[in-house]
C-alpha cells in the first residue's frame, strides 16, 4: 500500500478556489468577441484552417440552469510534466460532472500515443479524489508522439467512437496545442462530430500572449528552482570559495532564469534573447563572465552566482545558424549518419555537408559539444539542447580566459567552479496554492467549452493578479497563436513561442539592478513554497506576472 505523506495528506483537503462565472447555480453562455485572425502568415494559416480559422474569442456569462444530454469526454497529457496537471483533470471532471452527473472522463494512457494504440481508463471520483493537489502526471502518464498524420487521427477517431466520446481535451504546450488545431481542422472537415479543445501546458513559460497570461507550471516550478538557488547562495556565501553555474530549463525562452533571477538576485543572469539581439558570440559572453568575476576578486569576492537558460547556445547568432543547417542535414540525411559509428567519421561527415563558414565553426568546438549537437532530434525535430553541457563549456572557457587576464596583471583572484541543472526537480512538484487553483479553473473551463460546444479553443483564464473569484473564463481558437516557421526542413503552422519581452517590465527590473548584483552581494532566499499560513505568502504570485500586470 503505498504511504501517503503528511505533507500529500493535508494537502488532499485544499479546495482550489474558481472564477465567479462557476460558482453560480445556474449555467454559463458562450459569449462570442469578435473574430481573430493568426499571429502571422494569415494567408497560409487561413488555406490550411478554412473550417477552424476566425473563430471569435469566447468569454462566459451566467444563464439559467441547462439541461444538456450526457457526454463522454476523453483527455490527454501530452509532453513533459509540469505541476498543475492532475488538477486540470480534476477541475475537467468536476465541470463536467456539474454539466451533468451522466458525464464520463476516460484518460488516454501514455501521452497522445494512447488515443492511437487504444489504451485508456474511465476516470472515476475515487481515482481523481486520489490526485487532487499532487504534482505529476501519473495518472493517467504523459509521452511525446505528435498527432500529425490522417491515419494517426482516423484511428484515433474510431477509438474514440468506440467509447462514444464526443469531445477530447489535450493538455500540453505548443507544440502538442498545435497538434489539437489540426486534429481539430480535421475532425471539422470529415464532420467526425468530436470537438477538440486545448488546456496551455509548460513550465518553460513560453506558451502565452494577450488571452493567455501564463501556462500552468510556471509559477511552481521557478518556485523550486528558486528555492534551490537560494540555498546554493547561502552556500556560497558561507564557504566563499566556488562559482556556482546553474543551468536552468528553457529551450525556446529565457522565462524561467529571468523569474529566478528577479527571485534570487544572483550576480549574473543570461537571459538568451538579449545575447541574440545583441549578436553576442561565445566569446562575448564569457569575456562578461570573466569580467564580473574579476571585479568581484578585486573585492575579494572569489565566489557568485550564474543563472544560464538552458537554450542560450541555440541563441548566440553564430550557433544558431549552425544548428539550423545541422536541423536540416539531419531531417534529410540522417541515413548517411547512422551508417558512421565512429565519432571522428561521423563529425567530419557533418563538416562536409555544411556551409563553409558553418563547417569552420563546427569543427572548431570541442568534441563533445560538436557529438551534442548531432544527437538525435526531439519528436519535434529541435536540438535536445539539455543534453548540451553549457554550463560546463562556459566554465572551462571562462577558466582559461582568468588564466589570459592573470598573466597579464588584470586579474588575481582564484577560481574555482561548481555545475548545476536544475530540470526534472522542478517538473512534478506539489502545485503552488496558484498553479493548484488555475490549473483546477482551466479544466473547469474546459468542460464549459464542450458544454457550449465548441472545438479549435484553449481554455483561457485571465485577470491572475487579481483574486481568483474575479479570473476571467472564456477561449481563445487555437488558429489565433500560429505562424509558419520551418521545422524537419519543412514549413509547418505552429504556435508561435512566446520570447522574453526585452522591452517589458521584468526583463527592465533585472537590467535595472543587474550591474549592482553583479559586484555586490545581494542574494535573496526565498526557501519553500509555502501551502499554509499568511495568503500574501501562499498565494503569492510570481515576480514575471506580477510585474507584467502593474
Amino acid at each position: 500500500m503505498e504511504k501517503i505523506s503528511l505533507l500529500q495528506q493535508e494537502r488532499a483537503k485544499y479546495r482550489p478556489k474558481l472564477p465567479a462565472i462557476f460558482t453560480g447555480e445556474g449555467s454559463v453562455l458562450a459569449v462570442e468577441r469578435g473574430k481573430t485572425e493568426s499571429v502571422d502568415d494569415q494567408e497560409t494559416v487561413r488555406t490550411l484552417f478554412s473550417k477552424t480559422y476566425g473563430l471569435p474569442l469566447i468569454s462566459f456569462e451566467p444563464s439559467e440552469k441547462i439541461s444538456l444530454e450526457p457526454v463522454n469526454v476523453g483527455v490527454i497529457l501530452s509532453g513533459g510534466q509540469a505541476p498543475g496537471g492532475h488538477n486540470v483533470i480534476s477541475g475537467l471532471f468536476d465541470g463536467l460532472k456539474a454539466l451533468n452527473p451522466e458525464n464520463r472522463l476516460y484518460g488516454f494512457l501514455g501521452g497522445p500515443g494512447g488515443l492511437v494504440e487504444n489504451k485508456y481508463r474511465e476516470l472515476t471520483a475515487d481515482m481523481i479524489n486520489t490526485y487532487r493537489n499532487t504534482g505529476g502526471f501519473d495518472i493517467i502518464g504523459s509521452g511525446r508522439t505528435k498527432l500529425e498524420k490522417e491515419e494517426q487521427f482516423d484511428k484515433g477517431l474510431e477509438n474514440l467512437k468506440a467509447l462514444g466520446i464526443k469531445a477530447l481535451v489535450i493538455i500540453g504546450g505548443d507544440d502538442s496545442n498545435t497538434n489539437a488545431g489540426i486534429l481539430a481542422e480535421y475532425y471539422q472537415k470529415i464532420d467526425a462530430g468530436v470537438q477538440v479543445i486545448g488546456c496551455p501546458k509548460t513550465i518553460d513559460g513560453d506558451l502565452k500572449n494577450e488571452m493567455i497570461e501564463v501556462s500552468f507550471g510556471f509559477d511552481t516550478a521557478t518556485k523550486v528552482y528558486s528555492e534551490l538557488i537560494g540555498n546554493i547562495a547561502r552556500d556560497a556565501l558561507s564557504a566563499k570559495k566556488y562559482w556556482h553555474f546553474i543551468k536552468l530549463m528553457g529551450r525556446s525562452a529565457s522565462h524561467i532564469a529571468l523569474e529566478c533571477g528577479l527571485k534570487t538576485q544572483p550576480n549574473i543572469t543570461l537571459i538568451s534573447e538579449e545575447v541574440e539581439a545583441k549578436g553576442m558570440t561565445l566569446g562575448d559572453i564569457v569575456d562578461e563572465i570573466a569580467g564580473t568575476i574579476a571585479k568581484r576578486a578585486e573585492k575579494g569576492k572569489h565566489f557568485g552566482i550564474v543563472l544560464i537558460p538552458e537554450g542560450l547556445i541555440e541563441f548566440i547568432p553564430e550557433m544558431k545558424a549552425l544548428i539550423g543547417e545541422l536541423n536540416d542535414v539531419i531531417a534529410h540525411r540522417s541515413s548517411e549518419l547512422d551508417s558512421k559509428d565512429n565519432p571522428d567519421e561521423k563529425r567530419s561527415l557533418v563538416s562536409s555537408m555544411l556551409s563553409e563558414k558553418a563547417g569552420a565553426l563546427y569543427v572548431s568546438l570541442p568534441e563533445d559539444i560538436a557529438d551534442q549537437l548531432i544527437m538525435d532530434r526531439d519528436p519535434h525535430g529541435n536540438v535536445q539542447v539539455s543534453r548540451i553541457e553549457t554550463e560546463k563549456l562556459l566554465i572551462e572557457m571562462v577558466g582559461e580566459k582568468l588564466k589570459a587576464l592573470k598573466e597579464k596583471g588584470m586579474y588575481t583572484g582564484k577560481f574555482s567552479a561548481q555545475n548545476h541543472f536544475f530540470g526534472y526537480e522542478g517538473r512534478c512538484a506539489a502545485p503552488s496554492n496558484f498553479d493548484a487553483d488555475y490549473a483546477y479553473a482551466l479544466g473547469y473551463t474546459a468542460s464549459a467549452l464542450i458544454g457550449t460546444g465548441k472545438t479549435g479553443y484553449m481554455s483561457s483564464v485571465r485577470n491572475l493578479t487579481a483574486p481568483a473569484s474575479k479570473w476571467i473564463a472564456g477561449g481563445v481558437p487555437l488558429t489565433m497563436m500560429m505562424n509558419i516557421e520551418r521545422r524537419h526542413g519543412e514549413d509547418k503552422p505552429v504556435i508561435r513561442k512566446a520570447l522574453v519581452d526585452l522591452k517589458g517590465k521584468p526583463f527592465e527590473m533585472l537590467k535595472k539592478h543587474r550591474d549592482q548584483w553583479a559586484v555586490e552581494t545581494c542574494y535573496v532566499y526565498p526557501g519553500p513554497i509555502q501551502y499554509f499560513g499568511p495568503e500574501d505568502v501562499t498565494d503569492q504570485r510570481s515576480e514575471t506576472l506580477t510585474l507584467e500586470h502593474e
